[in-house]
């Protein structure tokens, strides 16, 4: 399964006041891994960016004095996407400069030839209610944005790209059918062996175990309760000791 996370800056709001692209970024996934590869260039507008965009993305009209103009890579990218199904977040108004871009050119919106992932509909209804922008989300899962000053579309991409991995990493991929109480037993009173047979093992990294642990607490704080992971966790820790004892 090929996904593209994609996400764009812009010379303003609107495509109906004019606004071009002069940012496109897009991260690829494989079977919901990141491989490495993305696609990422700036554009010259061709126009005056607003103040209000400016102060956002931090980029000047004299910063892409000189860049290639959108025309010029269009096939270039609509060859990475290919048929990947793509991730945005906010996804309308990402896709409405792209139409604008490539009905430029004469050519076709990317609904033609892509399905489209909306995470920031995905985000709502998981998270019902509350904050859903990048930021939100990615204090929400635990993932580190401290060095995004300004938004950026590759830097925002690849964010994007853990928070959706994050927002879909659900816990029945453990594939435990059994109805638990909070002591980590089933509903017949048995306790279940723990880690499960199946379940693959690594050893994680300092960093991967931080992720994993900031991960399962921004689940629990929205569930005011453990994770299954953590009771199980906690029962086959305790069955441990009374073995020793």
């Amino acid at each position: 399964m090929r996904q593209v996370v994609l996400d764009t800056e812009t010379t303003g709001l609107s495509v109906a006041d004019g606004h071009r692209i002069i940012e496109l970024a897009c991260v690829e996934l494989i079977n919901r891994q990141a491989t490495g590869r993305h696609w990422h260039h700036y554009f010259d507008p061709e126009r005056d960016i607003d103040e209000g965009a400016q102060a956002v993305h931090g980029l000047s009209r004299d910063r892409l004095e000189g860049e290639p103009k959108f025309a010029d890579l269009a096939a270039d990218f609509l060859d990475f996407l290919g048929d990947a199904e793509l991730l945005i977040h906010n996804a309308a108004f990402d896709l409405g400069f792209l139409k604008f871009e490539l009905g430029r050119i004469d050519l076709p919106a990317l609904t033609s030839q892509c399905q489209v992932t909306d995470t920031l509909a995905l985000a709502r209804a998981l998270h019902p209610g509350k904050r859903n922008s990048l930021d939100a989300l990615c204090e929400r899962y635990g993932i580190s944005n401290a060095h995004r000053s300004f938004h950026g579309a590759l830097l925002d991409a690849r964010l994007l790209a853990d928070v959706y991995l994050a927002m879909t990493r659900g816990q029945e991929s453990l594939e435990i059918s059994l109805s638990l109480d909070s002591r980590g037993q089933s509903s017949s009173g048995q306790a279940l062996a723990w880690p499960p047979s199946m379940l693959k093992q690594i050893r994680l990294t300092v960093f991967q175990q931080s992720r994993h642990e900031a991960y399962h607490a921004a689940m629990e704080k929205d569930a005011r309760g453990p994770s299954l992971w953590r009771r199980l966790s906690q029962t086959a820790s305790a069955q441990e000791l009374e073995q020793d004892l």
